[in-house]
Parts: structure tokens; sequence; C-alpha cells
């Protein structure tokens, strides 16, 4: 391990946890929940298990009613069949030494009404229909037209958030991220491709900011501040949510955020999944913005993340596809040796083909 290296292997606090190093995992769509009652299982379990050197875990998105979901298969947080099920999870990391939050979800329009309660039409700021697919049971499916949410109708939300943070806390849980990117509910509500309300949740910066400081106060009414983070994406095209002037919300939202202490944000910088440089925004000052941590994500390569980390551009970085085909992705990045190469065709859905059955470098 070369010196220039030490950066990324060296302990970092977060509130009033001890990071081991500043790698996190990234949070994760897998679509294996168990069927029916979408708890996690034991191979859930084993999967997270296997990933507990990680200085933190950020889990897959789980939808906190059934109302948040949009893809086949991805775990709920509503139940108590899912509690139990994600308790399996958080003692199985925590019997490793790690430490993992749970992502918080709600996808908004991005989801197809097999998914949806009675099945009825998708919920959204405004009932304009995204361009895309969704996994269902059957396979891709366009996603739905969905309606508008009712102004009555918005603090039942919130109030589905908050209890999605207390069912968290009862599953063993170190901490809860909120889903703030990718073109899911929250996403949709700040960016004005997405919302064309003419009520107090649309139109000016602070009102289409308000969604996401409601649910934001609503789970600080349940965990303290110091274990509380949101992931944000404020240039990605990602599921069809654009905004005209991403600089003019996310500073401002990320002012707010700043002034109520939370621990970190996670911040996708650029196209998810795809180009940095997609659009221009100013990274280094919406870092410098945030009083917290900043969780750097997108395309990130040791190299990569030892550079922004010496700069400091970032205070951890996370890492997601690189996670699905290297359990022992920290011990890698650490010996710099050779990277599994990911199945694709086995990222959604399926057993323990692709999931649990890469091998660790011992192994190798």
């Amino acid at each position: 391990m070369t010196a220039d290296a030490n950066v990324l292997f060296s302990p970092f606090t977060l509130g009033d946890l001890r990071l081991p190093n500043r790698i996190v995992m990234a949070p994760l769509t897998r679509s294996r929940a168990t069927k029916g009652t979408l708890a996690p299982s034991d191979l859930n379990a084993t999967y997270y298990r296997q990933r507990a050197s990680a200085g933190m875990i950020i889990s897959e998105a789980s939808q906190i009613s059934q109302e948040g979901q949009g893809y086949f298969a991805t775990p709920g947080i509503y139940s108590e069949e899912q509690v139990e099920g994600w308790k399996k999870v958080t003692d199985a990391v925590h019997e490793e030494g790690g430490l993992i939050f749970i992502q918080l979800w709600h996808v908004g329009r991005y989801s197809h009404v097999s998914l949806q309660p009675g099945g009825g039409a998708p919920v959204a700021p405004s009932a304009i229909a995204a361009k895309g697919q969704t996994f269902i049971e059957s396979g891709l499916a366009p996603v739905s037209a969905p309606r508008a949410l009712a102004l009555d109708e918005i603090p039942r939300v919130v109030a589905d958030y908050r209890r999605a943070a207390e069912n968290a806390k009862r599953a063993g849980f170190d901490g809860v991220e909120i889903h703030g990117a990718n073109g899911y509910l929250i996403d949709q509500f700040l960016k004005d491709g997405t919302n064309k309300r003419d009520d107090s949740y649309g139109g000016s910066v602070e009102n289409r900011t308000r969604f996401a400081l409601e649910v934001t106060d609503a789970i600080l009414a349940v965990w303290d501040k110091s274990r509380v983070g949101i992931r944000l994406s404020p240039v990605s095209p990602v599921n069809d949510a654009v905004d005209s002037a991403p600089e003019k919300v996310f500073f401002p939202l990320v002012a707010a955020l700043s002034q109520r202490g939370l621990a970190y944000i996670h911040v996708i910088e650029g196209a998810t999944g795809g180009a940095r440089d997609n659009a221009p925004f100013d990274f280094p000052a919406f870092r410098k913005s945030f009083s917290g941590a900043y969780i750097a994500n997108n395309a990130y390569t040791r190299d990569l993340a030892i550079e922004a980390l010496e700069a400091d551009r970032a205070d951890l970085i996370a890492f997601g596809k690189l996670f699905i085909s290297n359990p022992d992705l920290v011990e890698r990045l650490r010996e710099n040796a050779p990277l599994n190469a990911p199945h694709v065709e086995t990222f959604y859905g399926g057993a323990a083909e692709g999931y649990t059955d890469y091998p660790a470098l011992d192994d190798a």
C-alpha cells in the first residue's frame, strides 16, 4: 500500500460513529426480497455480512409503504415481517463489526400499477408521466401514468417516512439515509421538470424544497441528527427528472439541511451511472456549503477516490457496482488487487448466483 493510499483506509468520525475506513457501500437495488412479504431473508443477511468491512454500508433502497414501491422484489420497512427480516441483516453486519444505515425510499411516479395498492396509479407532485421502464414480476414494463398528490395527502406520506424511520430503529440500523435522488419522489418535488404545482409545494425554490425538509424533520423527530443523511443528485437526468437551474435549488436545500445538523450528504456527481461532467455544477462549492460530511459518488475508481480525499473534495467515497462483485472490496482496494467483473444479467432478481457467490481474494 503506497503512502498516498493511506487516506482511503484512515478512520473517520461520522457524528458519534467511528468508521474504520473512508469506503462506503452505496445503496444497490438487487430485487431479492421474499416474495409476498418483501422482507429480507437469510440470503440477504449473508450478502450484507460478506460486505461488512466497508467503513459503512448504506442498504439497498427500501420503500416506506406499498405505495412507495417501484420495482419487483424490493424490500420494505413498513411491516412487522420486514422489520424482523432487516434485524437478520443488521445483526449479521454488527456481528462482523460493521455499520449499516438504511435508505428510505418512495419512488413517486416511477412505478407500475401492478405494484401499487389496489392497482391504482402511482403518486407524484404532478401528473406527468416519466419516460422509462421498470421491472415488474413478468419483466420490463413502461412506468404507469401517475396522479398528482392532493395537498391533504402530503402529510400522510410524510407520516409514512416517520413510521419507516421508527421501524428502522427497531430493526437495529445505525442510522438512516433519505433517498432524495435519482428521480424518485423527493427529487420529483425538487426539480421543475417534474413539479408543476401551483400550491405551497410548487413554483418557488422554497416551495419545491418544502417536502424534502418536512420529510427530514419527521425523521429527525425519531433519530438524532448525527445518524441521518440524505442522498442527492442535482444534475442527474435519470428516471426523466431534470431541473432548469439546479444550483438555485440544491444550494438552498443543502443550506437548510446544514442548519439542521445532518450527519452527511451523499452526492451523485453527474449522471447516475454515467458521465461525471454531464452538466455544469460546482460540486466543490456544494461540498463546502454543507457543515457535515460529504460522501462522493459516481464512477469512482481507487485512484480517483484517493485523489478526491487528498484534495479534500470529499470525506468518504461511495462505491456501488464494485461492491456487487467484490464482497471484500476494502481488502482488494487496500492491496490494489484485481477486481472481479460483475455479471450484469444477475443484478436484479434471482437467488445466490451473482449475489453471494462472488469469490473473495483469499478464495481466488
